[in-house]
């Protein structure tokens, strides 16, 4: 096990009705004057904003309102957002949403205290170091945004998508309520279950070793993921399943799964091959949905760099799937970790998920330009578990084709 800074200062409320306490527990960690941030979609037509604003007007919360923030959120709408937390010398801010919603927000506490434009911490001038508070309402458990230390904003003007990181901006509250998920749609479900997967598998294949306590966790974290997906598309009203799913996308990305597996203690674990690739189809085309695009994505940069390190693998499809090498040579078990693969590509496929680049209208023509993309967003060679330079990221993308 590798040296390790694990730190999670998130509050959690999780159950049935806590929703209608937001107020209550925003109170209750001193803030009285909120930005509140939201979509404009669903969150409004269930009421889940409406009994968010009851809550805050009954609990004496001040607050101001933030709307329409879209999947893979835009950095104008961040910049609106700052200059209305300024005037109104907001004291915390709070998202209703999912992922797209809580990083706008992220973007929005720590822009607030920053001088320049907030895109400086996007393109690598600047570096989150102090945020205003921020807190969550979660109505989309996937990219895990409620606790994680990441935060990923696109912006259109430039082509591009880019995150950063800092633990400044961690929520300091969040509210689960599953009950709030009930009305998901199926493929939003299943996008959600295929990136909390997805941010598991980027820090169990980080390059950096292993840890006995962490791997176990990691592909049980799976495992439950698995189990509670193939119950929630056989009946979107199981509490529990939803239950576990929402937790599940938590523990996937507050850093839990990566203890022991980065290469510097105060660094993530992985070096996040395939979320790099994916933000790049979803730069290309912001309709393209994060996590169904790492359904094609993950599956293919799997295969590539497997004979890599197929022991690596094998323990993965041992842990998950349950699954054995016939022998110990590295044909054996690079064919263990093919099956493994399959499998877990079959899993996403079964909740709805697609399989090729070709589903999202992306074409043969298209790939030197995602190249492109990606060199300049990461470098001309990235990565953790297997370095990869141009060819590499060709070679990926025309394989997903």
């Amino acid at each position: 096990m590798n040296d390790f800074i694990f730190q999670s200062p998130t509050r959690f409320f999780f159950g049935r009705g806590y929703t209608d306490d937001t107020g209550s527990y925003l109170v209750q960690a001193g803030f009285k004057n909120a930005l509140l941030v939201y979509g404009s979609g669903s969150v409004i037509k269930t009421g889940t904003l409406k009994r968010v604003q009851d809550s805050l007007e009954s609990s004496g919360v001040v607050f101001v309102e933030l709307a329409g923030v879209r999947p893979n959120p835009e950095v104008e709408l961040v910049r609106q957002g700052i200059e209305i937390a300024r005037e109104q010398q907001v004291d915390c801010i709070l998202a209703v949403g999912g992922g797209s919603v809580i990083d706008c927000a992220k973007a929005i506490a720590f822009g607030y205290y920053h001088e320049g434009d907030v895109w400086d911490f996007f393109s690598g001038k600047a570096k989150p170091e102090r945020a205003l508070p921020i807190a969550v309402v979660l109505t989309i458990p996937a990219a895990g945004s409620e606790a994680s230390s990441s935060c990923v904003i696109s912006n259109d003007e430039l082509g591009q998508k880019k995150g950063t990181n800092g633990d400044c901006f961690r929520p300091a509250i969040a509210v689960m309520d599953p009950e709030l998920t009930f009305t998901l749609p199926a493929y939003q479900t299943a996008a959600g279950i295929t990136d909390m997967i997805c941010h598991i598998c980027e820090r169990f294949f980080s390059g950096a070793g292993s840890s006995a306590v962490t791997d176990r966790i990691a592909c049980a974290l799976v495992c439950a993921i698995i189990d509670a997906g193939k119950r929630v598309m056989k009946n979107p009203n199981d509490y529990d399943a939803r239950a576990d799913i929402m937790w599940a996308s938590t523990l996937a990305h507050n850093d839990i799964a990566g203890c022991g597996l980065s290469a510097q203690p105060s660094a993530r674990a992985g070096g996040w091959e395939s979320h790099g690739m994916e933000h790049e189809l979803s730069a290309l085309d912001t309709h393209i949905t994060h996590g169904a695009g790492l359904a094609v994505i993950m599956p293919a940069w799997m295969r590539y760099v497997c004979s890599a390190d197929p022991q690596r693998f094998v323990q993965f499809a041992r842990g998950v799937f349950g699954l054995e090498p016939a022998g110990q040579s590295q044909q054996a078990m690079v064919a263990c970790a093919r099956e493994a693969i399959d499998m877990l590509q079959d899993f996403f496929s079964s909740l709805g998920m697609p399989s090729r680049l070709s589903e999202f209208g992306i074409k043969a023509e298209d790939i030197d330009k995602l190249v492109d993309m990606l060199a300049a967003t990461k470098g001309e060679r990235f990565g953790g578990f297997m370095t990869l330079g141009r060819e590499d990221t060709r070679a990926i993308y025309e394989s997903a084709l």
